[in-house]
Protein backbone atom coordinates (compact mmCIF):
# COMPACT_ATOMS: atom_id res chain seq x y z
CA UNK A 1 0.00 0.00 0.00
CA UNK A 2 1.44 3.33 -1.05
CA UNK A 3 1.83 6.07 1.59
CA UNK A 4 -0.77 8.85 1.60
CA UNK A 5 1.92 11.49 1.12
CA UNK A 6 4.74 10.27 -1.14
CA UNK A 7 7.84 12.45 -0.91
CA UNK A 8 9.81 10.53 -3.50
CA UNK A 9 8.57 12.83 -6.27
CA UNK A 10 10.05 15.75 -4.35
CA UNK A 11 13.41 14.12 -3.62
CA UNK A 12 13.75 12.76 -7.17
CA UNK A 13 13.12 16.20 -8.71
CA UNK A 14 14.50 18.45 -5.98
CA UNK A 15 17.35 19.88 -8.08
CA UNK A 16 14.95 20.57 -10.93
CA UNK A 17 12.61 22.34 -8.53
CA UNK A 18 15.48 24.52 -7.34
CA UNK A 19 17.45 25.45 -10.48
CA UNK A 20 15.81 23.74 -13.46
CA UNK A 21 18.33 22.41 -15.99
CA UNK A 22 21.11 24.77 -14.88
CA UNK A 23 24.13 24.62 -15.42
CA UNK A 24 23.62 22.31 -18.43
CA UNK A 25 20.61 24.34 -19.56
CA UNK A 26 18.71 27.51 -18.71
CA UNK A 27 18.08 28.49 -15.11
CA UNK A 28 14.64 27.54 -13.86
CA UNK A 29 12.61 26.71 -10.78
CA UNK A 30 13.20 28.60 -7.57
CA UNK A 31 16.45 30.09 -8.91
CA UNK A 32 14.61 31.74 -11.80
CA UNK A 33 11.80 32.87 -9.48
CA UNK A 34 14.29 34.70 -7.26
CA UNK A 35 16.14 36.09 -10.29
CA UNK A 36 12.92 37.53 -11.75
CA UNK A 37 11.91 39.01 -8.40
CA UNK A 38 15.33 40.50 -7.53
CA UNK A 39 15.96 42.09 -10.94
CA UNK A 40 12.40 43.43 -11.12
CA UNK A 41 12.67 44.80 -7.59
CA UNK A 42 15.93 46.64 -8.29
CA UNK A 43 14.60 48.14 -11.53
CA UNK A 44 11.26 49.08 -9.97
CA UNK A 45 13.05 50.88 -7.14
CA UNK A 46 14.44 53.31 -9.69
CA UNK A 47 11.15 53.36 -11.61
CA UNK A 48 9.18 54.02 -8.43
CA UNK A 49 11.53 56.82 -7.39
CA UNK A 50 11.26 58.39 -10.85
CA UNK A 51 7.46 58.20 -11.04
CA UNK A 52 7.05 59.20 -7.40
CA UNK A 53 9.18 62.31 -7.77
CA UNK A 54 7.44 63.26 -11.02
CA UNK A 55 4.04 62.97 -9.36
CA UNK A 56 4.88 65.57 -6.69
CA UNK A 57 6.57 68.24 -8.80
CA UNK A 58 4.77 71.53 -9.26
CA UNK A 59 4.41 71.86 -13.07
CA UNK A 60 1.08 70.16 -13.94
CA UNK A 61 2.34 69.20 -17.41
CA UNK A 62 4.81 66.88 -15.65
CA UNK A 63 2.70 65.81 -12.67
CA UNK A 64 -0.50 64.87 -14.51
CA UNK A 65 1.07 62.49 -17.09
CA UNK A 66 2.94 60.73 -14.27
CA UNK A 67 -0.31 60.50 -12.31
CA UNK A 68 -2.09 58.99 -15.33
CA UNK A 69 0.65 56.39 -15.92
CA UNK A 70 0.71 55.38 -12.24
CA UNK A 71 -3.06 54.94 -12.00
CA UNK A 72 -3.28 53.19 -15.36
CA UNK A 73 -0.73 50.57 -14.25
CA UNK A 74 -2.30 50.23 -10.80
CA UNK A 75 -5.71 49.74 -12.37
CA UNK A 76 -4.64 46.92 -14.71
CA UNK A 77 -4.32 43.25 -13.71
CA UNK A 78 -0.70 42.10 -13.69
CA UNK A 79 -1.60 39.28 -16.07
CA UNK A 80 -2.70 41.88 -18.62
CA UNK A 81 0.60 43.75 -18.27
CA UNK A 82 2.53 40.49 -18.77
CA UNK A 83 0.58 39.75 -21.96
CA UNK A 84 1.17 43.28 -23.25
CA UNK A 85 4.92 43.01 -22.70
CA UNK A 86 5.03 39.46 -24.10
CA UNK A 87 3.46 40.52 -27.41
CA UNK A 88 4.55 44.18 -27.58
CA UNK A 89 8.29 43.96 -26.93
CA UNK A 90 9.00 41.36 -29.67
CA UNK A 91 6.91 43.43 -32.10
CA UNK A 92 9.05 46.50 -31.33
CA UNK A 93 12.50 44.99 -30.83
CA UNK A 94 12.42 41.59 -32.51
CA UNK A 95 13.07 38.40 -30.56
CA UNK A 96 13.01 39.05 -26.80
CA UNK A 97 13.44 36.23 -24.24
CA UNK A 98 10.24 35.46 -22.35
CA UNK A 99 11.94 36.02 -19.00
CA UNK A 100 12.90 39.57 -20.03
CA UNK A 101 9.32 40.39 -21.04
CA UNK A 102 8.18 39.20 -17.61
CA UNK A 103 10.86 41.30 -15.89
CA UNK A 104 9.68 44.36 -17.81
CA UNK A 105 6.05 43.68 -16.90
CA UNK A 106 6.86 43.16 -13.21
CA UNK A 107 9.04 46.28 -13.22
CA UNK A 108 6.34 48.50 -14.69
CA UNK A 109 3.66 47.09 -12.43
CA UNK A 110 5.75 47.32 -9.25
CA UNK A 111 7.06 50.79 -10.15
CA UNK A 112 3.51 52.15 -10.01
CA UNK A 113 3.03 50.79 -6.49
CA UNK A 114 6.49 51.81 -5.32
CA UNK A 115 5.85 55.35 -6.54
CA UNK A 116 3.07 55.64 -3.95
CA UNK A 117 5.48 54.39 -1.28
CA UNK A 118 7.92 57.10 -2.36
CA UNK A 119 5.26 59.81 -2.21
CA UNK A 120 4.11 58.66 1.24
CA UNK A 121 7.70 58.56 2.48
CA UNK A 122 8.41 62.08 1.24
CA UNK A 123 5.15 63.48 2.59
CA UNK A 124 6.02 61.94 5.97
CA UNK A 125 8.98 64.30 6.31
CA UNK A 126 8.02 67.58 8.07
CA UNK A 127 7.73 70.46 5.63
CA UNK A 128 10.04 72.47 7.84
CA UNK A 129 12.92 70.28 6.68
CA UNK A 130 12.47 71.53 3.12
CA UNK A 131 12.03 75.12 4.19
CA UNK A 132 15.14 74.96 6.39
CA UNK A 133 17.17 73.47 3.53
CA UNK A 134 16.01 76.15 1.09
CA UNK A 135 16.80 78.87 3.64
CA UNK A 136 20.44 77.73 3.60
CA UNK A 137 20.65 78.54 -0.10
CA UNK A 138 19.76 75.18 -1.62
CA UNK A 139 17.42 75.09 -4.59
CA UNK A 140 14.16 73.13 -4.16
CA UNK A 141 15.45 70.15 -6.16
CA UNK A 142 18.67 70.14 -4.13
CA UNK A 143 16.69 70.22 -0.89
CA UNK A 144 14.68 67.24 -2.12
CA UNK A 145 17.73 65.31 -3.30
CA UNK A 146 20.09 65.97 -0.39
CA UNK A 147 17.79 66.50 2.60
CA UNK A 148 14.23 65.17 2.17
CA UNK A 149 14.74 62.09 0.00
CA UNK A 150 17.48 60.45 2.15
CA UNK A 151 15.27 60.76 5.23
CA UNK A 152 12.21 59.52 3.33
CA UNK A 153 14.07 56.51 1.93
CA UNK A 154 14.80 55.36 5.45
CA UNK A 155 11.07 55.22 6.17
CA UNK A 156 10.36 53.49 2.85
CA UNK A 157 12.63 50.47 3.41
CA UNK A 158 10.06 48.21 5.18
CA UNK A 159 7.46 48.94 2.52
CA UNK A 160 9.99 48.18 -0.21
CA UNK A 161 10.67 44.80 1.42
CA UNK A 162 6.92 44.08 1.49
CA UNK A 163 6.72 44.96 -2.19
CA UNK A 164 9.57 42.54 -2.88
CA UNK A 165 7.55 39.80 -1.15
CA UNK A 166 4.64 40.59 -3.46
CA UNK A 167 6.97 40.38 -6.46
CA UNK A 168 8.10 36.91 -5.42
CA UNK A 169 4.49 35.74 -5.43
CA UNK A 170 3.69 37.61 -8.64
CA UNK A 171 6.42 35.73 -10.52
CA UNK A 172 4.14 32.69 -10.46
CA UNK A 173 2.10 34.35 -13.21
CA UNK A 174 5.10 34.02 -15.54
CA UNK A 175 4.14 30.40 -16.21
CA UNK A 176 1.33 31.68 -18.44
CA UNK A 177 3.92 32.73 -21.06
CA UNK A 178 6.09 29.63 -20.65
CA UNK A 179 8.76 30.95 -18.28
CA UNK A 180 10.12 28.02 -16.26
CA UNK A 181 9.89 29.55 -12.80
CA UNK A 182 8.88 27.47 -9.78
CA UNK A 183 5.16 27.14 -10.56
CA UNK A 184 5.84 26.24 -14.20
CA UNK A 185 8.41 23.63 -13.17
CA UNK A 186 5.92 22.13 -10.70
CA UNK A 187 3.32 21.94 -13.46
CA UNK A 188 5.80 20.22 -15.78
CA UNK A 189 6.68 17.62 -13.15
CA UNK A 190 3.00 17.07 -12.37
CA UNK A 191 2.17 16.58 -16.05
CA UNK A 192 5.04 14.12 -16.38
CA UNK A 193 4.26 12.00 -13.32
CA UNK A 194 0.43 12.33 -13.36
CA UNK A 195 0.32 10.78 -9.88
CA UNK A 196 1.44 13.19 -7.14
CA UNK A 197 -0.26 16.59 -7.61
CA UNK A 198 -0.90 17.04 -3.89
CA UNK A 199 2.72 16.41 -2.93
CA UNK A 200 4.07 18.65 -5.70
CA UNK A 201 1.87 21.67 -5.09
CA UNK A 202 2.01 21.42 -1.30
CA UNK A 203 5.80 21.44 -1.64
CA UNK A 204 5.93 24.61 -3.75
CA UNK A 205 3.37 26.24 -1.43
CA UNK A 206 5.73 25.52 1.49
CA UNK A 207 8.67 26.94 -0.49
CA UNK A 208 6.78 30.15 -1.27
CA UNK A 209 5.69 30.41 2.35
CA UNK A 210 9.22 30.02 3.72
CA UNK A 211 10.64 32.67 1.40
CA UNK A 212 7.81 35.17 1.88
CA UNK A 213 7.66 34.62 5.64
CA UNK A 214 11.41 35.23 5.89
CA UNK A 215 11.22 38.56 4.09
CA UNK A 216 8.02 39.58 5.90
CA UNK A 217 9.80 38.95 9.20
CA UNK A 218 12.70 41.05 7.93
CA UNK A 219 10.26 43.86 7.14
CA UNK A 220 8.80 43.72 10.68
CA UNK A 221 12.29 43.73 12.17
CA UNK A 222 13.24 46.77 10.06
CA UNK A 223 10.10 48.63 11.15
CA UNK A 224 10.89 47.96 14.81
CA UNK A 225 14.54 48.88 14.31
CA UNK A 226 13.68 52.16 12.60
CA UNK A 227 11.05 52.99 15.22
CA UNK A 228 13.59 52.32 17.98
CA UNK A 229 16.27 54.47 16.29
CA UNK A 230 13.81 57.38 15.99
CA UNK A 231 12.94 57.20 19.67
CA UNK A 232 16.59 57.29 20.78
Amino acid sequence: MEPFFNLSVISDNFIYFMIGRFPDGPLGGLGLTLYLAIVSCILSLFGGLFLGLLSIVRPPWVRYPAFIVINLLRGMPLLMVIFWMYFLLPALFGKVPESETVIMALTLFASAYMSRIVVAGIEGIPRGQTEAAISTGLKPWQAMLYVVLPQGLRNMIPSFVNQFVSLIKDTSLAFIVGVSELTHVATQINNRTMAFPTEIFVFIAVVYFIICFTFTSLSRWLEQRLAWSKSV
